[in-house]
């Protein structure tokens, strides 16, 4: 028995062709013959297990990813009752299949949502169904099982984990700072003088900048996450963004000789964010400052004739020890800091989500005097899906 989607006739049709049975999907009243347009898949092309089962509850479909995820062998489970091909239990060790009885129950229901399954050997997997019938209240004709890894989301939670640990961490400190300040100030104002009011003050106003900052970090990454970061596009000249910011670097006590900034003209205009492109901007500069080495270029240049889109490209590069061959992967990923600790780890994950919200790149590589390279390109237009 093949395996068919019934879809409104006018709609372009993924057709899943089990491999052992080339022939037609579906038969009469199974749906539209196939289209101009519509695609023939082979199952094993698939990313997720599909395992589909006919009116009898024998399988007679189980691609590659489901043998891979359940490690059951096609053969042995092609023609296999599937409770039997696919023995699954909940979390509390019930059988899935008796307990759902996708045949023998409710008419009108049309699956199971994603649950959390356990195979043979305690190994979880997610796992959804859908109940295909002939007509709504009909009996099931098949029965289409779709399974994942968790790996990934094992992963996610992970990273969730490390982010609240970071954020704990960091807190901590400024706010142990502020809070036994203000109780001391309190507590013994008469007793201080002038001069260390304002040194204790001091401490507790840096003390909230950063923590100010921690939060922004993470506004900003559940906003790169959830894909809702906000962009207020207007003409943005990189150049004068450049020199701004080493104008406050050098204010803030950096010499003026540690920078040289090169600037090749005529640059197209480009349309983003002003704050954003500061925020990248302040960012790869803090980085070089603290984390490298002698001086640090800035080149601001049209974008290389081979990428794929007008732009203009900025390049940061030092000429401290660079970033290791081995660790150049794991530079815009959460929580890298390098060789020298200091700081959430947060930063050139942002600055990464940020480069690419305006639908341009960034890289890392190693500069001209051996540090580290940055370079990102903004493109002059963004793509329509950004508009």
């Amino acid at each position: 028995m093949a395996v068919g989607m019934s879809r409104p006739r006018d709609t372009h049709t993924a057709v899943v062709r089990p491999r052992e049975e080339p022939g037609p999907v579906g038969g009469p009243g199974d749906g539209p013959d196939p289209g101009p347009f519509d695609v023939a898949l082979d199952p094993d092309d698939l990313p997720d297990g599909l395992v589909v089962a006919d009116e009898t509850g024998r399988v007679i479909c189980f691609n590659a990813a489901a043998a891979r995820i359940t490690a059951v062998p096609r053969a042995a489970a092609l023609g296999r009752p599937l409770e039997r091909a696919l023995p699954l239990e909940d979390l509390k060790g019930r059988r899935w299949w008796a307990l759902t009885d996708p045949y023998g129950g409710l008419a009108t229901r049309v699956g199971q949502p994603e649950r959390n399954l356990l195979l043979p050997g305690g190994r979880e997997v997610l796992v959804s169904a859908r109940y295909v019938r002939e007509h709504p209240t009909g009996p099931v004709r098949r029965l289409v099982v779709s399974l994942r890894g968790t790996e990934a989301r094992r992963r996610n939670e992970r990273s969730h984990a490390e982010l609240i640990a970071t954020v704990a961490h960091e807190l901590r400190s400024p706010l142990t700072s502020v809070k036994g300040f203000t109780a001391t100030l309190l507590a013994k104002w008469e007793r201080f003088t002038d001069d260390q009011k304002r040194l204790m003050l001091e401490t507790v106003d840096a003390d909230a900048g950063r923590v100010t900052r921690l939060i922004a970090e993470l506004l900003d990454i559940s906003r790169i996450d959830s894909g809702r970061l906000e962009l207020r596009r207007q003409p943005v000249d990189l150049s004068a963004a450049v020199e701004r910011h080493i104008r406050t670097l050098t204010a803030n006590g950096q010499t003026p000789d540690r920078f040289l900034v090169r600037t090749c003209q005529p640059l197209p205009v480009v349309w983003a964010d002003p704050d954003k492109v500061d925020q990248v901007l302040g960012n790869l500069l803090e980085n070089a400052v603290r984390h490298g080495e002698g001086t640090v270029t800035i080149e601001v240049a049209p974008a290389p004739a081979k990428s794929d889109e007008k732009g203009t490209a900025v390049t940061v590069s030092d000429e401290g020890p660079g970033i290791p061959e081995e660790s150049m992967g794991r530079v815009f990923t959460r929580f890298w800091r390098g060789s020298k600790r200091g700081g959430t780890g947060l930063g050139l994950y942002i600055v990464k989500g940020i480069v690419e919200a305006h639908g341009g790149t960034i890289t890392v590589g190693r500069g001209p005097g051996g540090g580290a390279e940055f370079r990102f390109i903004l493109p002059v237009s963004a793509p329509a899906y950004m508009g």
